[in-house]
């Protein structure tokens, strides 16, 4: 555990999803497949709390967040979170909505690697979840509905608006923010949303098995400056790069890999 962990403690079970950790591989499971795992105000909070403490536990280098049955999340739940916002105060839905905000946060700001396995419907929320991993490998039948707009709402959401267009480009994102329409996996991949794969758990798991195993620093490291960088001009970005490159030079890997360079043997990452 990191010793920069104050209390409480971490938490050792959550309630309203799966959630394992196995050889530094934690794996999420979005777990109502009877409404293909829509998601709960419970279901919110807790991945908002998990994810934050995810890096802090000690036993992670990589998140594989998943679901069970035919969807991979279908959104807000409409009996469950829809129908109650509908006598919720102002102040009270501002709470919420930088609440589901502040997932997508946690996952973009999460110093690991982020594997969203896609194997079905990935609408409204649940498309942006996907959207805030760093990996989105998908079934043949998974599929994105960015579909907002069709209840009403705005199409940007949780930072969809700032996620698609730097995916996907402007245009295409307008389009699919905009029209809402369901994009198939084909089409998915196609504009850049994802990776098709023939067997997604075995996919998903030697990605995750490859990630944990490797250099997790410089894995980490990477997607911390992908992350900032969105927003630096060109000087800014080489000189934060810089300054990142001489620290990882002196780390344990950096040095492993030399010492196994030079001794003809494959490096043993530690992470450090």
């Amino acid at each position: 555990m990191s010793p920069f962990r104050a209390s409480p403690g971490v938490t050792g079970e959550w309630g309203h999803f799966g959630f394992t950790v196995e050889d530094g591989v934690a794996t999420v499971t979005l777990d109502r497949p009877e409404k293909l795992n829509a998601l709960t105000f419970d279901v919110y909070a807790d991945l908002r709390d998990l994810v934050a403490e995810l890096p802090h536990r000690g036993d992670a280098k990589v998140l594989v967040l998943r679901g069970t049955g035919r969807g991979f999340c279908s959104g807000g739940d409409v009996e469950e979170i829809i129908g109650e916002l509908q006598s919720m105060a102002a102040a009270e839905l501002l709470e919420f909505t930088r609440m589901t905000g502040a997932v997508v946060r946690a996952l973009r700001e999460c110093p690991m690697p982020v594997i969203a396995a896609v194997n079905g419907v990935a609408a409204g929320a649940g498309s942006v979840l996907a959207l805030a991993a760093d990996f989105r490998l998908l079934a043949e039948e998974a599929s994105f509905s960015f579909l907002f707009t069709k209840v009403g709402l705005a199409g940007a959401d949780m930072g969809s608006a700032y996620l698609l267009p730097r995916l996907v480009g402007l245009g295409r994102a307008t389009e699919l923010l905009i029209l809402g329409e369901r994009v198939d996996a084909a089409r998915a991949e196609q504009l850049g949303l994802g990776t098709v794969v023939d067997d997604l758990p075995a996919a998903a798991e030697s990605l995750a098995r490859r990630l944990a195993d490797g250099p997790a620093l410089a894995y980490s490291m990477t997607k911390v400056l992908l992350t900032r960088e969105q927003d630096l001009d060109l000087a800014s970005s080489i000189e934060l790069e810089a300054i990142s490159q001489a620290l990882l030079m002196k780390s344990t890997d950096h040095a492993e890999f030399y010492a196994a360079w030079s001794a003809g043997r494959p490096p043993v990452w530690r992470g450090r």
